[in-house]
């Protein structure tokens, strides 16, 4: 039997690429190693950032033109927002515990006055204690009875 050969294109463009491959690879790295390319390089580089500063103060006098804030604006009064908000919370905690303080002196000097009440009250009563004791014990001596008093 004699076998006949196929033309295999897939075996065809594997070593067309392979072969390709391998050459491209070579000029690439040929290239990046050559100084003349690192210069180009640097060059393309500075032009970039050349057009990035132009298109980026060219936005800038527009949005001042049509009176739109900028990004670096709106960042800014970001910040101050974020400032005011923390200085309000500290004011705010601030005066909770000052109305708290007050509100605790209050209570304070109510109890005291509502204690010297009461002390005056129990000095009151101390006092006309010895006077309802000797008065208890002479009403008892005399001869007279509790039913002669109700009269």
């Amino acid at each position: 039997m004699t076998k006949q050969t196929m033309l295999d294109p897939f075996s065809f463009w594997k070593t067309m690429y392979e072969t390709t491959e391998s050459n491209l690879n070579d000029a690439i790295h040929e290239t990046l190693q050559k100084e003349e390319f690192a210069e180009w390089l640097g060059q393309l580089q500075n032009g970039f950032l050349q057009y990035q500063q132009m298109i980026q103060s060219t936005t800038d006098t527009y949005l001042k033109q049509i009176n739109v804030p900028t990004r670096e604006e709106i960042s800014s009064i970001a910040s101050l927002i974020i400032n005011l908000e923390e200085k309000v919370e500290s004011i705010d905690e601030k005066l909770e515990d000052e109305i708290f303080n007050q509100n605790v002196s209050s209570e304070i000097t109510k109890l005291k006055t509502s204690i010297s009440k009461l002390d005056k009250k129990m000095d009151q009563i101390l006092k006309a204690l010895p006077k309802e004791t000797s008065s208890t014990s002479t009403s008892t001596n005399s001869t007279s009875s509790p039913s002669s008093e109700k009269k």
